[in-house]
């Protein structure tokens, strides 16, 4: 792979500027921060062109991603887009020979997945997924905590959920054939989380979904989202990870992320929280705990290493 003598010689750009979260700009920004050029901008909405222009005043900006590969020297594209659409761009992109980074998740299969890996691989560049919550403090946290210092011995299970009772609104998440399923939101994040505490080889995965209930609530009737989705993950040193994404669930259980020890239970009670409990043995032996780490930004954590893996000076946290 191409190494950069410093990082102002890498060119960014990103497909897609949509509203949502204005994450097309909020990437740019963060990669401007670590010293990257924000160069281009592919967008089919051409309002959403002219707030780019006003945003970034100068940069380039396209309709149509094929123009932008001919025409601009941009060297690290961001995609910023449906799920579904994320495998076609890549593929263009990688064989482009441009550095290509994924909003999260990287593909809607695993077929998809492994082609761009294969791609990048073959043509000598960057796939990466913005995992931005790799460095959300509370991980940051578990990983020291329980990782380092074992707090709660071996861990042998960790149980996540997230979700409530509520239809989900009429958006292209909602859609199973654009968005991969209820699984494919935060249900990535969780995964990713777990497989920083449970460092192992996976073994198994199982299923179980709930379907039905709210499709004829929203516009997408048989293409909406699964109602409720587990999946359970095995890892051959005998862990276990459950997952559970819920639409129809009256009463969710506290505790968004619990990790089970031999010798007790750690657990925060959202992603967002800055104190962590920790039971010791039986449920008397209880403390909570201020969490050390302060407030980071993630995405500023995430392009930093990408920029230091461009530089030759980390390795890459987040690989394909």
């Amino acid at each position: 792979m191409e190494q950069y003598e410093s990082i102002d010689q890498v060119t960014v750009g990103v497909i897609g500027y949509g509203g949502a979260y204005n994450m097309g700009r909020t990437h740019l920004e963060n990669m401007q921060k670590v010293g990257m050029v924000p160069l281009a901008v592919t967008e089919i909405d051409e309002a959403r062109l002219d707030i780019a222009k006003t945003d970034f005043p100068g940069i380039e900006t396209y309709t149509q991603l094929d123009e932008m590969l001919a025409k601009s020297s941009v060297n690290l594209i961001v995609i910023i887009t449906p799920h579904n659409t994320h495998f076609e761009l890549a593929e263009k992109c990688l064989k482009a020979g441009k550095h290509v980074v994924c909003e999260k998740p990287l593909a809607i299969t695993t077929e998809e997945c492994d082609r761009m890996i294969e791609l990048a691989e073959e043509n000598g560049v960057i796939l990466s997924t913005f995992h931005n919550r790799h460095w959300d403090p509370f991980i940051v946290e578990a990983v020291e905590r329980v990782n380092e210092e074992k707090v709660v011995g071996e861990v042998y299970r960790i149980d996540a959920r997230m979700g409530g009772y509520s239809c989900p609104g009429d958006w292209w998440r909602t859609s199973r054939s654009i968005s991969g399923g209820i699984l494919y939101d935060w249900g990535v994040h969780i995964l990713e989380y777990a497989l920083q505490i449970i460092d192992d080889e996976v073994t198994e995965v199982s299923g179980f979904a709930k379907e039905g209930f709210w499709e004829e609530k929203t516009k997408w009737k048989g293409d909406c989202n699964e109602d409720v989705a587990n999946i359970v993950v095995r890892f051959k040193r005998g862990a276990r990870l459950n997952i559970l994404i819920s639409n129809l669930d009256s009463h969710m259980k506290s505790g968004f992320f619990e990790i089970v020890g031999t010798e007790g239970t750690y657990f925060f009670d959202n992603p967002g929280a800055t104190n962590y409990t920790v039971i010791k043995g039986g449920n008397d032996d209880r403390s909570t705990v201020v969490a050390k780490h302060p407030e980071t930004d993630p995405a500023h954590c995430y392009y930093q290493n990408i920029a230091g893996y461009l530089l030759g000076k980390e390795k890459l946290v987040v690989t394909g």
